[in-house]
């Protein structure tokens, strides 16, 4: 039976591209890395079932009805940064990381068959995409309006749909390829090293030798907890790749740390965390995982 994997967004959009990267590059369920290829063949890439949602909470209803087996969500981008509320949501709803995947995010001008750059007078769009391309419009098409929409993919679906001529829309070229869209302009993005980190969440995986962890602790409110919290993760060569500190509700100037790390020992790993708990208010594990990267 293929997996049912959810994603925010439309079929052709970058959480699919995410979805399907991931799954075809660690086919087996036990292992998150190249360096297992003995292992058993797992979920391909070409059985997946792609389960689309609305919202990031879409993803977790469709994993608590049943709906899906897995979900594959956003969590942060090297140009705009961190989705905040992904974390709360990681936090609150009980499921565990159990992978990642970056993947280049990529966009390109697309439009109905036959279409050429000079026929378009209006591009419709997500607002993050505009915002990584105008540049590119501003010098190479000016008299194009750009105009937002809900989603890059579902933009290029209304496309299709339509059959709206002078009208492009700015996707990814798998929505290209499932829309049946031609590309009329590829990698206009500003920034080519724009890349987005996805957490894969599929309680079915089981990892051998994870090297990295997503914790999230809070800390007595007093001068120095932290400091002293980083110290001790750095005695153990605890490689700390991400920090993020999102307010308490209720609770005036005082924090959640959601705290990426990378390690090369496990035993190394457990050892800090025994070594920090005492110091802590509240700590959690939401993931141990092999690193992407």
């Amino acid at each position: 039976m293929a997996a049912r994997v959810a994603i925010q967004g439309y079929k052709g959009c970058f959480h699919e591209q995410a979805a399907r990267l991931f799954y075809a590059a660690h086919s087996a369920p036990s292992c998150h890395s190249e360096a297992c290829p003995e292992l058993a063949e797992g979920r391909s890439e070409e059985s997946l079932s792609i389960v689309e949602c609305d919202t990031f909470e879409g993803l977790y209803a469709a994993l608590d009805e049943g709906r899906a087996d897995a979900a594959v969500m956003a969590i942060e981008n090297t140009v705009s940064g961190g989705l905040l509320h992904n974390f709360e949501l990681l936090r609150q709803r009980g499921r565990r990381v159990k992978g990642e995947v970056y993947i280049r995010i990529g966009q390109n001008l697309m439009a109905l068959p036959g279409q050429r750059l000079e026929d378009i007078r209006e591009v419709r769009t997500h607002y993050m995409a505009i915002n990584q391309t105008r540049p590119w419009f501003e010098q190479n098409a000016p008299w194009i309006r750009l105009t937002e929409s809900d989603d890059t993919a579902k933009s290029a679906a209304q496309l299709a749909l339509s059959g709206e001529k002078g009208v492009g829309a700015v996707a990814s070229e798998l929505a290209a390829q499932l829309y049946g869209l031609e590309i009329l302009a590829s990698g206009i993005e500003t920034h080519k090293q724009n890349f987005t980190r996805f957490l894969i969440l599929d309680d079915s995986l089981e990892v051998t030798g994870p090297d990295k962890a997503l914790l999230c602790f809070t800390l007595p409110h007093k001068p120095g907890s932290l400091a002293q919290i980083l110290t001790i993760l750095s005695f153990y060569e605890m490689n700390l790749t991400r920090i993020q500190s999102l307010p308490i509700p209720g609770r005036q100037w005082q924090y959640f740390f959601y705290v990426d790390i990378k390690f090369a020992d496990y035993l190394r790993y457990t050892q800090a965390l025994q070594a920090i708990r005492p110091l802590l208010e509240d700590l959690e594990v939401l993931g141990e995982y092999k690193a992407a990267l």
